[in-house]
């Protein structure tokens, strides 16, 4: 049985929450939270979060919590804020500030 959360809109790039997924995918739920605790980024953080959702779903459809592993965690790109920054001589800059969505599937390793 598998469970999943998702967080859309999130404000973090999609590059670097990549980077934080690839560490947690495919381990044990209780080895993932301890790696994303003490990750100096905020992906982490936020990766931890939907994690958490992740595993009070599968509590809420009656799976053995001891016995989950991180199935996948997908960070797909959101819509990116566009923004102006001025510059001299009356020009403007345009700066990107990206969003994502971030999924998180668990599900109970098989024995």
């Amino acid at each position: 049985m598998e469970a999943r959360a998702i967080a859309k809109f999130v404000r973090v790039s999609p590059q670097k929450a990549r980077l934080v997924a690839a560490t947690v995918k495919g381990r044990g739920v209780e080895e993932a939270m301890n790696i994303l605790k003490f990750t100096p980024k905020k992906a982490a953080f936020l990766i931890g979060k939907v994690l958490h959702s992740a595993l009070s779903n599968a509590e809420q459809m009656s799976a053995d919590v001891d016995t989950l592993k991180v199935k996948d965690v997908i960070v797909n790109q959101g819509p990116t804020w566009k923004r102006i920054m001025p510059r001299s001589m009356g020009r403007a800059n345009r700066i990107l500030k990206r969003t994502s969505h971030i999924t998180v599937v668990v599900e109970e390793e098989k024995e």
